[in-house]
């Protein structure tokens, strides 16, 4: 397959990126073609579509083997569940599929027409298979269930971040950053109060303890 178009975001490391795209819709990235694919004809009427499924590869998460099982941080990491049963990075195909808001279409100079979205959760710098239109008569199911993610949103923390921090950060990007960090960005078995995490993003290193539900601001570099 070849790389269409790579995707450019706040996320200069895996770690912090949210487990699933739309968790924080104020995430904003900019997805740019490469240069063989920058033809504008092949964007034409994207822009009546307020969704797209982005496909894309796990660049940093290549194994030369695969396990039938994995094990789903939101389970603790300690339960193995089925690969196809997971969206797991860890697959037969290093392959992601993710639905992302369509912000704007701008067409420039140097790097033709490239599409602000909303909502992802890739890394700066992720490979772009394909794109296509979200399609809501078809692609939507309000009935669906969820099988063992249901309780996902048992996993929200309340955020403190203290406003003199937070003023250290774009305006743009404060809201972005909250919403992420309310997901849980540290590992399910990590369960020290005590400890000091740091978040890569937008070029600041975001520093942060985690106790009884409450996610504390301590710095940002």
């Amino acid at each position: 397959m070849d790389v269409i178009a790579v995707m450019h975001s706040d996320f200069p490391t895996k770690f912090g990126i949210p487990r699933q795209s739309g968790l924080a819709e104020a995430l904003q990235s900019t997805i740019v073609f490469e240069p063989a694919y920058r033809n504008p004809e092949a964007l034409r009427g994207i822009e009546g579509f307020s969704h797209l499924w982005i496909l894309w590869q796990f660049s940093q998460a290549v194994r030369q083997d695969w396990s039938p099982t994995v094990r789903p941080p939101r389970l603790g990491g300690n339960t193995r569940m089925g690969v196809f049963a997971t969206r797991s990075p860890f697959r037969p195909n290093a392959i992601g599929l993710s639905c992302v808001r369509l912000l704007s279409v701008e067409h420039t100079q140097d790097m033709g027409t490239v599409l602000h979205i909303g909502g992802a959760d890739l890394m700066d710098g992720t490979p772009i298979l394909d794109i296509k239109p979200y399609i809501p008569y078809c692609d939507a199911h309000p009935e669906a269930m969820g099988g063992f993610t249901q309780d996902a949103g048992d996993y929200l923390l309340e955020v403190d971040f203290p406003e003199n921090l937070k003023q250290r950060l774009p305006a743009e990007k404060q809201e972005a950053i909250c919403q992420v960090l309310s997901h849980d960005p540290r590992p399910s078995y990590q369960k020290d109060s005590d400890r000091v995490y740091g978040l890569s993003f937008a070029g600041h290193d975001i520093r942060f303890t985690v106790k009884d539900k409450v996610l504390t601001v301590v710095d940002v570099q």
